[in-house]
């Protein structure tokens, strides 16, 4: 899976050095010397470029690439995407990466579909899984092993165990929703 992990900014200085508006967890390892990153968004660009050095200056990460020698190059790429191939588990069993999760269908433990996951929002106290529904407002759900308890990507779908009357806030009148085979 590719994600975008950077956009070149302006050159820094005369020796062909540019910034990146980083757009990823882990700059230490998609920007290291020798990664090769493929470039989007520009068809007069190289389909990819070279890590030659990398480093943190006043807040920026600053980068030499291969073959870029002085700031005429440096600003020709100005505004191209990075992207990088990643593995869509973040390593351990409970991450996953954003672009996975959404579309993913949303279930409860009855097999019922509730919906599916349109947003991960990333709050300070905690994620949560915004989840589109067709017969009701969005609905929220915190991103916790407690509120999703199986993540299962290549069935495309996760399974949520709500509290009593989650379900059913944002419905008119407090409605709950309809129970497979029977009335609620």
């Amino acid at each position: 899976m590719r994600v975008v992990v950077g956009r070149i900014g302006r050159a820094h200085g005369v020796r062909g050095e540019l910034t990146v508006e980083v757009r990823t967890d882990d700059p230490e390892d998609r920007f290291a010397v020798g990664s090769v990153l493929l470039c989007t968004g520009r068809s007069d660009v190289p389909a990819t470029v070279t890590v030659a050095d990398a480093r943190w200056h006043s807040g920026r990460l600053v980068m030499s690439l291969e073959g870029v020698s002085d700031r005429t190059a440096a600003e020709a790429l100005r505004g191209t995407l990075l992207e990088a191939d990643v593995d869509p588990v973040i390593g351990e069993d409970d991450e996953f990466h954003d672009l996975v999760l959404v579309g993913l269908e949303v279930r409860d433990r009855g097999g019922q579909v509730l919906g599916t996951v349109s947003e991960v929002m990333h709050l300070p106290g905690q994620d949560l899984l915004a989840v589109a529904r067709s017969d009701g407002p969005e609905l929220l759900v915190p991103f916790v092993t407690e509120f999703v308890p199986v993540v299962d990507v290549p069935a495309g779908f996760l399974l949520v165990e709500l509290p009593d009357g989650l379900d059913e806030l944002g419905r008119p009148d407090g409605e709950p929703r309809a129970q497979p085979g029977g009335t609620s």
